[in-house]
Order: structure tokens, then C-alpha cells, then sequence
């Protein structure tokens, strides 16, 4: 056998994708705060474009129905801050009353704590550098070693700020490093926290299986005794956070507002308080174009004007797309705004790309990191999409967040002599039309934190004989 080399011409095709239509697609996937960073990114690189800043007056939002036309809904884009002023708290429709809810900030009273427990002004430094840890529920987990390293202070002194905060600080078991610590803290200012109830806390995990045989083990205490420690400790407040107005994290701004139309149907908008206002800034161009001499300039010049022409044009069809997305999405999840989540459709992507004439993929970079603001609150674009549970009945199928719902409320209406098995829950949504097999039915609790039938029994037994 011999080795040759030859030439030889072939025609075939290919998809070439260019620089701009690589960029038109992140753009799509790209967060509003994404989207922000690299529009000024652009605008850094290229002098004839212009970034406005969202200070102004609101304006009137513009029309143009892009929802479906059997649906009751308006889908528009909205070129202004919203109203409510969450993008501008000095408009005329910022209310200061409908904002505050009569609840002091945690980190404000966080650091007022501190400076009232701590006398120097290095632990007061090293306290605040330790809020970066601090968590809604009131916790301060801290590495002490590796926080001392960071600070550049020693061990002792990041460890006597902390003792000095979870000793006095109010209320009881704020600061503290973790469940077990926040009890003991509050026990403590009690005068309760003695040797049997210390055991307890550090095995909470026995606790919480109501594991009453290891602890009797462990403690010496009868079950009566276990049942009055366990009485004592279910009246503290495992998450002291919680009694304050959370501040730790800013508000999630949303991408999509869905509001109730006046004709009774939903109104669609894109939140003009996160959208980039760019523009070609014309006056510029003329002004530049005139003084191009050199080829090498004028070749910069158009590829400036390209670039920014190309930009505004993939920034309108990225609204646009959102917009009709979106309008689609409410279309469909009509039942859970009137509802709740009782009313969750079942929903997939290929289903929207179908309906709004997309691929599945542009679709699924759509929503990604995108949220929307309903009158039920704030979701994730990718909350409304859940997999179709067959009915029994032979009818529309039921979405799993629903089935969800579900099975939560049949197990909050339980009671002491009436706790349902996992094969019960399966037969009663069996007979409301939802065929779930018992496997799932454990694996859909699982997911919501619900305990097994027998610890939710020995929990409400429990209860029984504490009361």
C-alpha cells in the first residue's frame, strides 16, 4: 500500500456565524445588570454612541399590542421608570407611606447594637467588617481564623467582639453563629440553659426526629421531662432576623411588569427603569464626518457607525422578543395570576417557541435571568414553565408546582389522628383527578421539606402531650 498526497475541490455549506450575531444572541441571555455592563463597555469603545441616564420625569408608556389576538392582553414597552418609583424615589409617583412598612431595617439595628455593646472603635470596625456574614435570619456565621487573617487583627480579639455581641445584644440569639447557638443564647438570658437542655440543643438532629429513646440515653430525663424541655424550646424564636425589615440585599428589580388592565385583562410591559437608553449620537457624526481625512479615519468612522447601528438594532429586537415571550407566558399562566399557584398551567419551552414562531433555544435565552413583577409577587421567567402531570380523568394535565401546592395543603390540614401516608396523599390526588405515583408523591414532599408521615405523627403526638 502507498501513501499519496492530492488536491481536491468540493462544495458543501455551512452555517457561519458572525461576531455580531454571536453578540445578538448573548445579548438575549444577558440580565439587565449584564445587559448595563456591557452596553457602557460598548459605549467606552465607541465615541458616537450615548447612554442617558434614568433621572428624568417619567413618560407616558407607548402603545402596540404584540400579544396574541384572541388574548385579553396588552403587551407594550414602557419607556419610563415605573410610577411606583422604585426606579426613581424622587418622581411625583414615589410614596413614602406605601413603602415603609413600620418595621426598623435589621442592619440598622444591627449596627446600633454595635455600637452600643462594643467601647473601642477597632471592634466596632472589626464588627462591621463581620456583617458581611450577617444573614436575614439574625445569624453571624463567621470563620473566626480566616476573618482575623482578612482584618489583620488577632483571633482574640475577632472572638471577644463576637462573645460581647451574642451576650448582650437584643433581642436573644441575634448574632449567633447557628440554630443551636441562637436557643442556647436566648435560654441563657433565661437563666435556663442548664447541662440536660445543653445536651439537648447540641443533638437537635435526634430532636427533630422526635428520636426520644437516644435522647433519654443521653440526658437521663424521662419522656416527660424531654416533652417539657421540648415545649420550652419550641417558644423561643429560632430566626430573631426575621422581626425586622430586611435590608441585606437589594431589591430585585424585575425585567417584566404584569399589571391588571382597566378592560379586565393583563397588561404587558417591559420595566423601562432597567432598560439601557442608548443613542447615535447625530450631531457628532456630522461634526466628525467633516473633518475625516485620512482613509484610515473615515474607515474607523464607519466602523463606529456600524457597530452602533448594529447595537441599537439588536438592543430594540431583544425588547421586542422579551415582550412577546413574556405576553405569551401571562396568556397562558392567566390561571395562576387570578388563582395563585393552585392555577399553574402546565408549560414548556417548545410550547412558547411554537406559539410566538422562535426556536426553542432563543426561547430558553430569553428567560434566563429575567424576572417578572405580577400582582402575586416577583417570579423568575423559568418559574412558569413545569412539567404536565397526566389526569386520572382523562382531562387537562396538572403542573407539577400545582400538584405541589397541593400535597402541602393536605398535609397542613392534617391532625393528630389523621396523618396521611404517602400512599394516601397518592389516592387522594387520585381522586381529584391528579394520577401520581407514590415514589413521586415522596420525592415532590421531599422537595417542599415536608417530613415523613411517621415523624409529622410522633411531631403532632408530641404536641398533644406538651399542651
Amino acid at each position: 500500500m502507498s501513501l499519496s498526497m492530492k488536491l481536491e475541490v468540493r462544495q458543501s455549506q455551512s452555517l457561519s456565524m458572525t461576531p455580531q450575531l454571536l453578540q445578538s444572541i448573548r445579548l438575549l441571555q444577558y440580565g439587565h445588570l449584564d445587559l448595563q455592563a456591557f452596553v457602557e463597555r460598548e459605549a467606552e469603545r465607541n465615541p458616537l454612541l450615548v447612554v442617558e441616564e434614568r433621572d428624568g420625569p417619567p413618560v407616558a408608556p407607548a402603545s402596540g399590542a404584540l400579544a396574541a389576538p384572541a388574548s385579553p392582553f396588552t403587551a407594550q414597552r414602557r419607556e419610563s421608570p415605573r410610577e411606583r418609583g422604585v426606579g426613581d424615589p424622587g418622581g411625583a409617583g414615589f410614596d413614602m407611606q406605601e413603602r415603609a412598612s413600620g418595621r426598623p431595617s435589621l442592619l440598622s439595628h444591627a449596627l446600633g447594637e454595635i455600637a452600643e455593646l462594643l467601647s473601642t472603635p477597632l471592634e466596632r470596625k472589626i464588627a462591621e467588617a463581620l456583617l458581611a456574614d450577617f444573614d436575614e435570619a439574625g445569624y453571624l456565621r463567621v470563620d473566626v481564623p480566616a476573618a482575623a487573617q482578612a482584618l489583620g487583627v488577632p483571633t482574640d480579639a475577632v472572638h471577644k467582639v463576637l462573645t460581647r455581641l451574642r451576650a448582650g445584644a437584643e433581642p436573644a440569639g441575634l448574632f449567633a453563629g447557628d440554630l443551636a447557638e441562637c436557643l442556647a443564647l436566648q435560654l441563657a438570658r433565661k437563666d435556663r440553659l442548664d447541662p440536660v437542655i445543653r445536651t439537648v440543643l447540641d443533638h437537635l438532629d435526634l430532636l427533630a426526629r422526635r428520636d426520644f429513646a437516644a435522647l433519654r440515653r443521653l440526658t437521663g430525663e424521662d419522656e416527660a421531662g424531654l416533652l417539657d424541655m421540648l415545649a420550652e424550646i419550641r417558644a423561643l424564636d429560632p430566626k430573631p432576623g426575621l422581626s425586622f425589615e430586611a435590608d441585606l440585599h437589594p431589591a430585585i428589580e424585575p425585567d417584566v411588569l404584569v399589571t391588571r388592565a382597566a378592560t379586565g385583562g393583563w397588561r404587558v410591559e417591559l420595566n423601562g427603569a432597567v432598560l439601557p437608553r442608548v443613542l447615535l449620537d447625530a450631531d457628532y457624526v456630522r461634526t466628525v464626518t467633516a473633518e475625516c481625512r485620512s482613509p484610515a479615519e473615515k474607515e474607523f468612522l464607519g466602523a463606529c457607525q456600524t457597530s452602533a447601528t448594529w447595537l441599537l438594532r439588536s438592543l430594540d429586537q431583544r425588547a421586542q422578543t422579551i415582550l412577546k415571550v413574556a405576553a405569551e407566558i401571562v396568556r397562558r399562566q392567566e390561571a395562576f395570576l387570578d388563582e395563585g399557584v393552585g392555577g399553574l398551567k402546565p408549560m414548556t419551552l417548545a410550547a412558547v417557541a411554537q406559539a410566538v414562531g422562535l426556536h426553542e433555544s432563543t426561547v430558553s435565552r430569553v428567560t434566563a435571568d429575567k424576572t417578572v413583577e405580577t400582582p402575586r409577587g416577583v417570579f423568575e421567567m423559568k418559574f412558569f414553565f413545569t412539567v404536565a402531570i397526566a389526569s386520572s380523568t382523562g382531562g387537562e394535565a396538572h403542573s407539577a408546582a400545582s400538584v405541589k401546592h397541593r400535597i402541602r395543603l393536605l398535609v397542613e390540614a392534617e391532625s393528630a389522628g389523621s396523618v396521611l401516608s404517602d400512599d394516601e396523599i397518592a389516592a387522594r390526588l387520585k381522586d381529584e383527578g391528579v394520577e401520581l405515583a407514590r415514589r413521586t408523591v415522596a420525592k415532590y414532599r421531599e422537595a417542599l421539606g415536608i417530613a415523613s408521615s411517621v415523624q409529622r405523627r410522633r411531631e403532632m403526638n408530641a404536641r398533644k402531650i406538651a399542651s
